[in-house]
């Protein structure tokens, strides 16, 4: 409930502010947010960017600038599959295959151009670039709330595809920046960065990240509805 308090607080904030931007209303998803463009040129202009020769982003509204950076620089891009559905749970984009840029930062474009690929069929990860709802400087992150930023995390570093050094970074508005002491457990990925449209932030994240699945805390309904995890289940 405390996490859940703070996602109304910064969904409130950002549209009595008029920061907001569509699609609306901000409530109950990652909300897109003025100066997007502005976080995601922040986050394009570093080493770990440059560095990077595949990326794995959300499919949000305000993080689709970050997608068209990424193929416009002829990096490779991967998407989750929405809520991990398929037994290819990923979608590849590459960008010497895709004629129309634009239209494969949508998320319909991403789901028309993008080919479903598993883990295996995957290159590792260099950059993870995480939509938010809110987010402290120590790198604590406040998703949506349905854990499955977390959870393709876990599958991921289960395959081998990301580890403790893979740089993992959101880009949000100043008001999603929060000083609320934010409870994480050993599932959350940390934010090692920030990216507002005012300012490019190292967070004080730790150095570890999630080690992989946590059987523990799946239920019945998320096994079955994952079938991947068919494949990685002890």
């Amino acid at each position: 409930m405390e996490k859940q308090a703070l996602r109304e607080r910064v969904w409130d904030e950002l549209e009595e502010s008029g920061d907001a931007r569509f699609p609306f209303p901000p409530h109950g998803r990652i909300p897109n947010f003025a100066g997007a463009e502005r976080a995601a040129e922040r986050l394009a202009a570093t080493d770990a960017w440059a560095a990077a020769d595949a990326i794995k982003c959300n499919p949000d509204s305000p993080q689709r600038p970050v997608r068209r950076r990424a193929l416009e620089s002829g990096k490779l891009l991967y998407m989750a599959v929405p809520r991990l559905s398929d037994e290819d749970c990923f979608l590849r984009l590459d960008p010497a295959e895709i004629d129309d840029i634009d239209h494969a930062t949508t998320i319909g474009g991403s789901s028309a151009l993008g080919v479903p690929v598993g883990p295996e069929a995957m290159a590792p990860i260099d950059l993870i670039v995480s939509g938010s709802v809110a987010v402290t400087e120590d790198g604590a992150r406040v998703g949506k709330g349905e854990g499955y930023s977390d959870l393709e995390f876990a599958i991921l570093r289960e395959f081998g595809l990301v580890d403790d050094d893979t740089t993992t970074a959101t880009t949000v508005h100043e008001i999603q920046v929060v000083g609320d002491e934010v409870p994480t457990t050993p599932l959350d990925v940390p934010m090692d960065r920030l990216f507002t449209p005012e300012r490019s932030i190292r967070t004080g994240a730790p150095a570890a990240k999630p080690s992989g699945v946590d059987w523990d805390a799946l239920d019945d309904e998320r096994l079955a509805e994952i079938p991947i995890l068919d494949r990685l289940e002890p």
